[in-house]
């Protein structure tokens, strides 16, 4: 049977799924989305990823259909109806249908889509293994804090590292890393010190990020918040991204140099123990 989805009050089977051809996220990515893990059918970090949507929402100046205090009520129902176990659960806002026009619609009527995608999180191969990653340079606009749908410049990023044999990308500006296609970039340096960079408009600020960060402190790491470099990367004891959908992921190698003996590090998998330990005691 196929899944059940939301849109813009209702909720259909996905085959039954219609957005108008004139909505302004397929005319200019003029949305914004959220994504949120579940684990046991339970919402993990939810209320931190409702907070950043409305934090998207007021940057773009752009309203909600619905009041986001009834979002976990939709998502949650969606979880239910279609028996999700572990997965994800999506979201997304638009601007809504207007005739196609750069500027605003007089009348602003937003869009929202809720989906569930079935896969699992808390336990992966990749975790175990570790990933690859290459370098890709940041060709994204200028506000990356705001979580929009245009992924354009992510998705040619990620299909870069897919055809040179790697898992995904780390992007770089001026010489410095920013973040990866989707994630946020660590290195653990050989002295034991937690690098990653600093909050600004040039990176999105990741709820998993924040979370494995005050994990971090209650550990008694040393925690530096700024740019590295390449060869930092390729000089450090460990290396990992955070995200939503992957947790904390190990990363081996970049532009296939190995990092530190080639596995995932001992303080890596220590964090990703702790948040999926944490995460799934305050799941909603």
């Amino acid at each position: 049977m196929s899944r059940v989805v939301y849109v813009n009050g209702e909720y259909i089977h996905e085959e039954d799924a219609k957005i108008s051809i004139f909505d302004r996220g397929f005319l200019f990515a003029d949305g914004v989305y959220e994504v949120a893990a579940v684990i046991g059918g339970k919402l993990i970090d939810n209320d931190a990823h409702l907070r950043r949507l409305e934090r998207s929402l007021a940057e773009l100046k752009m309203g909600c259909p619905v009041p986001v205090a009834d979002i976990p009520h939709i998502q949650r129902e969606l979880v239910e109806v279609n028996l999700l176990d572990e997965g994800m659960v999506y979201l997304q806002v638009s601007r809504g249908v207007a005739d196609r026009d750069f500027s605003f619609p007089k009348v602003e009527k937003p869009s929202l889509v809720v989906f569930t995608q079935d896969r699992p999180v808390s336990s992966s191969p990749k975790a175990a293994r570790g990933i690859r990653v290459i370098s890709q340079p940041d060709i994204r606009w200028a506000r990356r804090d705001i979580k929009t749908v245009q992924l354009l410049a992510q998705s040619l990023a990620k299909q870069a590292a897919l055809s040179a044999g790697a898992d995904d990308a780390w992007m770089v500006e001026d010489g410095f890393v920013t973040e990866g296609s989707s994630n946020n970039a660590f290195i653990i340096t050989t002295d034991g010190v937690l690098v990653t960079r600093q909050l600004g408009t040039d990176i999105l600020h990741g709820i998993t990020r924040r979370a494995v960060l005050d994990i971090a402190k209650q550990e008694n790491l040393t925690i530096e918040e700024r740019p590295f470099t390449i060869d930092e990367v390729h000089a450090a004891a460990e290396a990992f991204s955070t995200s939503a959908s992957a947790f904390v992921m190990p990363v081996i190698s970049m532009d296939h140099k190995t990092i530190s003996q080639g596995v995932p590090g001992p303080i890596t998998q220590k964090l990703r123990e702790r948040y999926i330990e944490l995460a799934m005691e305050s799941a909603t």
